[in-house]
């Protein structure tokens, strides 16, 4: 928990998200799916809001964000920090 009692993953995860929505908006390059990455990004950041998110819905998103963004190398270091503040939820089923 952080000082204010809110769960330290909730705020990792918000944080990454604020900061990968920022590096998407400044982005000058449209591509295909930005806009799917866009809606995932603002679903995520809806979730945080409401305290601890369901795990396989904020795997489902960062998959979608993944698939969307991946191959946009200026937002490589913002996806990687999504995705390690999702695994800080805990490891998928199966794994």
């Amino acid at each position: 928990m952080t000082g204010s009692g809110e769960d330290v993953r909730v705020a990792e995860l918000r944080s990454a998200v604020s900061r990968l929505r920022r590096e998407l908006a400044a982005h000058p390059a449209e591509f295909p799916d930005r806009g799917i990455a866009e809606d995932e990004l603002a679903a995520l950041a809806a979730m945080v809001v409401s305290g601890i998110p369901e795990v396989p819905r904020l795997r489902r998103s960062l998959l979608l964000i993944a698939g969307a963004i991946g191959s946009v190398s200026a937002l490589a270091r913002g996806l990687a920090e999504v995705r390690t503040a999702v695994d800080l939820f805990g490891e998928p089923p199966g794994r």
